[in-house]
């Protein structure tokens, strides 16, 4: 917060606090959704003592849907989500919907708002290393580098 860059968090202290909530709320939600699907798609490849469980992908899939819904929903409001500018909430929203869309587990029709704000994540420069990480035996979808998806 004391940095002299481009800061990551608002001024004014109420989108501030907007900022930090949501945030948190990015890592705990997202955490759930990941570890379910990470889990069963990478570990279980790496570990290969089991196949996928599939009511686990269908848990995780059907909770994922229900966070990127929010997640539109605070974009339709802001244009960011915690507030009209981009923050940490932001950064941390990203990260965790690249590797969803790694695996091809977001609709992105059914969250235009979403996808609109990810193209534009997509676009920043400092993301860009991001998009160029690949699993060893997992390819990415097709669109994971498009900036126009």
């Amino acid at each position: 917060e004391t940095s002299q860059g481009r800061a990551l968090l608002p001024q004014d202290p109420a989108a501030r606090a907007e900022a930090r909530r949501l945030w948190a709320w990015v890592e705990a939600a997202c955490e759930e959704v990941t570890d379910t699907l990470l889990t069963e798609r990478v570990m279980q490849w790496v570990k290969r003592d089991r196949q996928p469980d599939s009511a686990r992908l269908r848990r995780g899939a059907h909770a994922l849907r229900g966070r990127l819904t929010f997640l539109n929903g605070l974009l339709e409001l802001n244009g960011y989500l915690a507030c009209r500018e981009l923050s940490l909430a932001d950064l941390a929203a990203a990260a965790h919907l690249s590797a969803y869309d790694y695996f091809g587990d977001v609709e992105w029709n059914a969250v235009p708002e979403l996808k609109d704000w990810y193209a534009r994540m997509k676009s920043r420069p400092s993301f860009r290393p991001l998009l160029a990480d690949r699993l060893q035996a997992v390819r990415p979808v097709a669109h994971y580098t498009d900036l126009d998806f």
